[in-house]
């Protein structure tokens, strides 16, 4: 059964550093896009970023630009999204997604497979 599980999420305050975690089973980060979203009560999910699953090509929200880092681990089956230099903003349920199409994870929102989500909440 396909499934994707996130951990890592919490309370930490500003300027501080999370790691969340996506297991992924039942598909293989070999064939699948790994991409990570947030949401905020009212407001849109919002993509954070996204991991392709043939050539390591990555994309980031300019809003997480240069403080989030994507990575996996296909022998863990595991997406990893390294979240420094938290802000107040950065708060929010955050969602891990999967997709065999990168682009219909980033552009139209729509992937297959989605997480029951992790919370992070930034605040001193």
């Amino acid at each position: 059964q396909e499934q994707l599980v996130e951990s890592g999420g919490g309370l930490v305050q500003p300027g501080g550093s999370l790691r969340l975690s996506c297991a992924v089973s039942g598909l293989s980060l070999d064939y699948y896009s790994i991409g990570w979203f947030r949401q905020v009560p009212g407001k849109e999910r919002e993509g954070v970023s996204v991991i392709s699953s043939k050539d390591d090509r990555t994309y980031y929200a300019g809003s997480v630009k240069g403080r989030f880092t994507i990575s996996r681990d296909n022998a863990k089956n595991t997406v990893y999204l390294q979240m420094n230099s938290l802000q107040v903003e950065d708060t929010a349920v955050y969602y891990c997604a999967a997709d065999v199409n990168l682009y219909r994870i980033w552009l139209s929102r729509s992937p297959d497979y989605w997480g029951p989500g992790t919370q992070v909440t930034v605040s001193s």
